[in-house]
């Protein structure tokens, strides 16, 4: 449109959508439903091929659970289809070596965390785009890319790569958090994706 036209545009699609709660939000919220919706992104989450300068940095779409978007049944070649091949063979042999998955952050054991310093937990209000280490027993199994205090679920969640087993559904890890300007290990469970499904999206 032209930029003349933009407030009356807004004005109209707010009047419009009023009674369907219509709210206005920016980058910065959408950041944290994507984390709830299960979505990654580029560069931030994950690597893109030509951005990778080593073999760790890449990814295939099975450690990204996006297998569904891959069809090696259909004839015919597409790029990259000889790697997708043979990463499909070592899965059906070996399983995954890594994977995306969802980590819950236990609120009780970051509570006392942040207790042992006087304070109570400190939320971020925007998600946390770093390389946060996961832990078990005290070694790094993987690390978290997003984490974000869901507003929608009450939680504080992160998307996470971790290597095999320990990306099984109901696998206690623990989370690096800063507490104070001091490194500590939050409680957390692997979760399944997405965080949050509304029905509608279920039928």
């Amino acid at each position: 449109m032209d930029a003349k036209d933009a407030i009356k545009v807004w004005d109209t699609l707010m009047e419009a959508g009023e009674d369907y709660g219509i709210t206005p939000v920016g980058i910065l919220a959408l950041d944290m439903a994507r984390v709830e919706a299960g979505l990654f992104m580029l560069d931030v989450d994950y690597t893109s091929s030509g951005h990778a300068w080593i073999e760790s940095q890449k990814s295939s779409p099975f450690e990204l659970g996006l297998d569904w978007t891959v069809a090696l049944d259909k004839p015919g070649y597409f790029v990259g289809r000889k790697a997708l091949e043979k990463d499909a063979e070592v899965m059906r042999r070996e399983g995954s070596a890594w994977k995306m998955v969802g980590i819950e952050i236990d609120w009780v054991g970051m509570e006392e965390l942040y207790a042992e310093v006087g304070m109570p937990p400190q939320v971020p209000g925007t998600a946390i785009r770093a390389s946060m280490p996961i832990m078990v027993g005290g070694v790094q199994v993987g690390y978290a890319s997003t984490a974000s205090w869901s507003p929608l679920l009450k939680k504080y969640i992160a998307l996470a790569h971790l290597q095999k087993p320990y990306y099984e559904l109901g696998t206690d890890v623990r989370m690096e958090i800063t507490v104070e300007h001091q490194r500590k290990h939050a409680p957390a469970k692997v979760v399944k994706l997405p965080f949050y499904e509304p029905e509608w999206k279920k039928k």
